[in-house]
């Protein structure tokens, strides 16, 4: 990628994820880091220490070093309650913007925000990373090939005993607001569907460290008929999945099965006629996939859709449709009822 200018970028929010945001962003060479915005002051300060950026400008008011720095791009790295807020501000003052999740704290902030970017002729994305992995690639490719016949069936499970301390320890809905997007945002990658309904349940478990819900499960339907399940925790201590969750997916012709990394198996039917039929393995195939890498491969491709004109996948706009899960799920646990979904 080689943009006509080096694209001005302020970095806001200089907690814990913002390092791997820098460390993807530092290697492209047409991005220069203006700016470093905390409430914490100080953390802003380390982060130019850390990251070898004596020019930026540091500050806890994101409007005077907007003002002081005139960027192309802001990274709204804050904590969710301020994600609306923040990019509101960013997209008002000509800036693209790529968010950390979830894009808004409700559907609604949502919507507005991709308003207002399409208002300010600005692209709006969010930083979905878990798509840009090989094996989610790979996975979903192979999914499309047909080779288990239509999907009926996919259940996702994430259970990992997560003692961050700090923000998440007092966040209502912390396991369907600040994780489940992510298998939310991967199932609609991995099936080509998008969420129809859903019942969900959440509770807090006995001995739990978090002072609100920690577990949930959710029954979502989806646009080409199939059901889709997510059970998580993050108050579940030993054998943990991965981060990216155990899956599995029926077929009418077979199953395959991924634990969210390097294992991934696959069977279908050769033969019927008895009891239980006859089912042979078949290889998943390697797949080339572009911009993997995570962070990197997501901030790789912003920077390119900025430069051609194009929209990045995890656009805002689509990720609405994410967003709506995670929102329904909520108003689902809080009621007791199944939801009806609509981005």
């Amino acid at each position: 990628m080689q943009l006509s200018k080096k694209m001005r970028t302020v970095l806001v929010g200089c907690g814990g994820m913002s390092g791997a945001w820098l460390d993807a962003a530092l290697t492209l060479p047409d991005v220069e880091i203006v700016g470093l915005v905390d409430i914490v002051e100080a953390a802003a300060r380390k982060r130019a220490v850390d990251f070898h950026l004596p020019q930026a400008v540091i500050g806890s008011d994101f409007q005077s070093v907007l003002e002081q720095t005139a960027p192309d791009v802001v990274f709204n790295c804050t904590i969710p309650e301020a994600h609306y807020a923040i990019t509101l501000a960013a997209l008002r003052h000509g800036c693209h913007v790529l968010s950390e999740k979830p894009l808004a704290n409700s559907l609604e902030q949502g919507k507005i925000l991709v308003e207002a970017a399409q208002q300010a002729n600005k692209i709006f994305a969010v930083i979905q990373n878990r798509r840009y992995d090989a094996q989610i690639r790979r996975m979903a490719h192979f999914l499309t090939t047909g080779a288990l016949g239509p999907l009926t069936t996919v259940n996702s499970d994430f259970y990992i005993g997560a003692h961050f301390g700090g923000f998440r320890e007092q966040m209502k809905h912390v396991i369907l607001l600040d994780m489940a997007i992510h298998s939310f945002d991967a199932a609609r990658l991995l099936t080509g569907a998008d969420p129809v309904s859903v019942y969900c349940q959440e509770w807090n478990p006995a001995g739990s460290w978090y002072e609100h819900d920690a577990s949930a499960i959710a029954i979502f339907e989806m646009s080409n008929g199939l059901i889709y399940t997510y059970r998580g925790s993050w108050c579940a201590e030993g054998l943990p999945t991965t981060w990216e969750c155990d899956w599995r997916f029926i077929g009418q012709q077979g199953s395959a099965t991924w634990n969210g990394a390097q294992v991934i198996q696959a069977q279908v039917v050769a033969a019927t006629g008895t009891f239980t039929s006859t089912h042979q393995d078949i290889e998943i195939p390697a797949y080339q996939a572009e911009n993997i890498g995570g962070h990197a491969g997501i901030i790789r491709e912003f920077f390119a859709c900025i430069q051609n004109g194009t929209q990045p996948e995890t656009n805002a706009a689509d990720n609405l449709k994410s967003l709506a899960m995670v929102f329904g799920a909520i108003e689902s646990a809080e009621s007791g009822q199944k939801v009806m979904l609509h981005s």
